[in-house]
């Protein structure tokens, strides 16, 4: 990826850069994007805004975060806390074809073992979802472990995606942390899948399975980013003056908690978002004539 002083200085020169880098066809990127191709080029020629969704899906097929994507640089100020160095997938010198064929790797993986469980999925389940050698898989990834700590950083990018593109600033605290909630919710077989691969790290921590040393700091710029728009309501006045760190710790346990819920089907999507929401209405929101 080019460094924020070499991007282009807008969007669509950027996203046209990411493509190239891809080696992939516009076509390509189209199809596995679901892009309508004539809606991609008035997009890449400038003459149409990229939506907030297109954004994402682009940053995920190339292989950069969305963040760069709007502003050039990955470090650049964002409402989503910036994900500590190491917890993005690890980038290589490559060409475009390794690159792109690593990247397929890490999310073919990713649905095989957050649909499977990591157990049950071998290397050579993975190189033939793929359509390559297991011997090639190897080359990219030493071993199944490795190649799952690497599917725990895609889903760190996915999720600093989604909140990069989607969190509008300046609104209102209380909307924004609760779209913030929306956004990581396990709805869909893609919220779903990311929850998979957390609560399958969570349980190989348990039991002290080494080699996801970036777990701690990826679920670190999480809680940091609900800390921060607590903060933030806090300074405006519209959250209640009560020390951030413990909203922050007592949201996200009944995040985590709820989310386990839904994924074991003892909860809904729409059941987990209510229940959040009342809680923050209920602790976090300050009342109208509460003091503080």
């Amino acid at each position: 990826m080019p460094t924020p002083e070499s991007a282009p200085s807008d969007i669509a020169g950027r996203t046209r850069e990411a493509i190239r880098n891809t080696g992939l066809a516009q076509r390509e990127i189209a199809l596995r994007t679901g892009f309508e191709a004539s809606k991609l080029s008035k997009s890449l020629t400038g003459t149409r805004k990229f939506t907030s969704e297109e954004i994402v899906l682009l940053a995920t097929v190339t292989g950069v975060t969305a963040n760069w994507l709007i502003t050039g640089s990955d470090s650049a100020p964002a409402l989503s806390a910036e994900p500590p160095r190491g917890t993005l997938p690890t980038r290589h010198r490559e060409d475009e074809r390794h690159a792109q064929r690593r990247r397929s790797i890490i999310e073919r993986a990713w649905w095989l073992f957050s649909d499977q469980g990591y157990s049950a999925v071998r290397i050579s389940d993975i190189a033939k979802d793929v359509g390559v050698s297991t011997p090639t898989v190897h080359y990219y990834f030493h071993t199944k472990q490795a190649l799952f700590a690497e599917t725990l950083h895609y889903s760190v990018k996915l999720a600093y995606d989604r909140q990069v593109a989607e969190l509008k600033p300046n609104a209102d605290p209380a909307a924004q942390l609760k779209h913030l909630i929306e956004l990581q919710l396990p709805t869909g077989p893609e919220g779903r899948a990311e929850w998979s691969i957390w609560l399958q790290t969570w349980t190989k921590l348990a039991v002290n399975e080494a080699g996801l040393d970036t777990h701690s700091p990826g679920y670190r710029r999480w809680t940091l980013t609900v800390r921060d728009i607590i903060a933030a309501g806090q300074a405006t006045g519209h959250f209640v003056n009560v020390d951030p760190g413990t909203l922050t710790a007592e949201l996200t346990a009944m995040f985590d908690g709820m989310g386990i819920q839904v994924l074991t089907g003892n909860l809904t999507p729409s059941q987990m978002f209510a229940n959040i929401c009342g809680f923050i209405d209920r602790v976090i929101i300050q009342q109208q004539g509460a003091t503080a």
